[in-house]
């Protein structure tokens, strides 16, 4: 059970990258992997709940604990070790993405799964498991480790692993950070010659085709993704980009001169009167229209994996309200599938997405108890946050998500009900036995 907040201020103010709830907490900081968690917590508010807290990067509240307490694990950004013949590195949870790859590219190494963004850190990544565009031929980050320390609430350490202490293993990966801290990991990299990646760009016109390319695809690109125009309706349902690469397999390419990048920065909250249907549709149509029917280009692997990590601040385009990003996986069942009702009804509802992101998940099983990722379509957007109007729809998705068996994504959720959370992770029992008794979120506490 949680604890009852007792605290009479909060010291920070805290928001997910959505930009909704808005929360405050209590916050501390562990200074090292060897330092105990009930010596960082401030006095006098042990009774509250706890949470790590890396980047803040997930999209709604799963990284948040309003009116309890966050353990940053900013100052947990160390490398430990890195076998240059296995490729096996040893890093603390507190670095990111970027960091990890700063250092390992030049090395001929690279992340085996990575998202959207590399500003998240590693314990975030293992905590909700995340996915890529590889995920029919890697699975997901989790498959990936090959062991960490789960540091308790009680201060004893656990060394994790598929073959040591395999069941908090398993509760730990994907577990929403609620089993505990994780304060190092050891993560089996993937061999590279170069940094570029040879990637093609196809547009297509319909959903079908969408497919089509896809079927095509995953057999022979390691990395499979598709933009759609969710405005679109009747003979354009579902038009949209699809784009697939592989890494350059020649060393030579390494002498390739890359354009330095030109980070730009969103510099406010967008006025409410930009985000609306026509505007949106605007963006889509340039979008779709401005790529090509079929190009091939050798492209740096950080615009092919984080296009968006090239304008900072850019949630802030959603304005102060903020945004939802809806995130779902439905059964694979060609013209069949519940994905074309549900960007019909979505196309049709008023909202509108700047981005609206379709792959399809592959049959490599992902090893946490609470995993998202299964067989299956998964489609993504990000919808700007106009109250109850938003709400509605997004659970109409919901009851089209849960009549076709699928689920939703927990790291990306800032909204789905406890029946349904219920209905879409069965799993929950089982790992509820795993969960640190000391440790809570906003979400967790919305959801049960």
């Amino acid at each position: 059970m949680d604890k009852s907040p007792k605290a009479s201020h909060w010291n920070d103010s805290k928001e997910s990258w959505g930009k909704y709830p808005k929360t405050e907490a209590v916050v501390c900081s562990l200074k090292s992997r060897s330092q105990k968690i009930s010596d960082a917590i401030p006095l006098g508010q042990e009774e509250l709940s706890y949470l790590a807290y890396g980047q803040g990067r997930s999209y709604g509240d799963s990284c948040l604990n309003d009116h309890n307490l966050l353990i940053l694990t900013e100052k947990l950004n160390h490398f430990i070790e890195l076998n240059p013949e296995t490729g096996v590195i040893k890093v603390e949870a507190g670095l990111t993405l970027k960091e990890v790859l700063d250092h390992v590219v030049p090395r001929g190494w690279f992340l085996p799964v990575v998202p959207g963004t590399q500003f998240v850190t590693i314990g975030g990544a293992i905590a909700n498991d995340i996915h890529g565009k590889n995920h029919h031929v890697a699975g997901t980050f989790g498959c990936h480790i090959k062991s960490l320390e789960l540091v308790r609430s009680d201060g004893t350490q656990r060394i994790c692993s598929p073959h040591q202490n395999e069941d908090w293993f398993r509760a730990t990966i994907g577990g929403l950070g609620l089993t505990g801290i994780i304060t190092w990991a050891e993560i089996q990299l993937k061999k590279i010659a170069c940094p570029w990646i040879s990637r093609e760009t196809l547009r297509f016109h319909h959903l079908d085709q969408f497919f089509e390319y896809t079927l095509d695809s995953d057999s022979k690109f390691e990395y499979t993704v598709g933009w759609l125009d969710c405005l679109s309706q009747g003979a354009q349902l579902g038009r949209g980009v699809f784009f697939r690469g592989n890494h350059l397999l020649l060393k030579e390419a390494s002498e390739i001169k890359s354009k330095k990048e030109k980070i730009k920065t969103f510099p406010f909250n967008a006025p409410e009167f930009l985000l609306n249907r026509f505007s949106m549709k605007a963006f889509n149509s340039l979008y779709y229209h401005t790529h090509p029917s079929k190009k091939a280009e050798l492209v740096h692997y950080r615009p092919f994996f984080f296009p968006l990590d090239g304008i900072n601040h850019w949630n802030r385009l959603y304005g102060k309200r903020g945004f939802f990003q809806y995130q779902c996986v439905v059964p694979f069942e060609g013209t069949q599938s519940p994905i074309y009702r549900m960007i019909e009804t979505f196309a049709k509802s008023g909202l509108g997405s700047f981005l609206t992101v379709i792959k399809t998940f592959g049959k490599v099983s992902s090893p946490g108890i609470l995993s998202f990722p299964r067989p299956g379509v998964t489609l993504t957007l990000d919808v700007p946050n106009e109250g109850k109007k938003t709400l509605r729809v997004l659970e109409s998705l919901d009851e089209m998500v849960m009549d076709a068996g699928g689920r939703v994504y927990p790291a990306k959720d800032a909204r789905m009900s406890k029946e349904s959370f219920k209905k879409y992770f069965p799993e929950r029992v089982e790992f509820e036995k795993f969960k640190d008794p000391h440790f809570s979120s906003s979400f967790w506490r919305r959801v049960t």
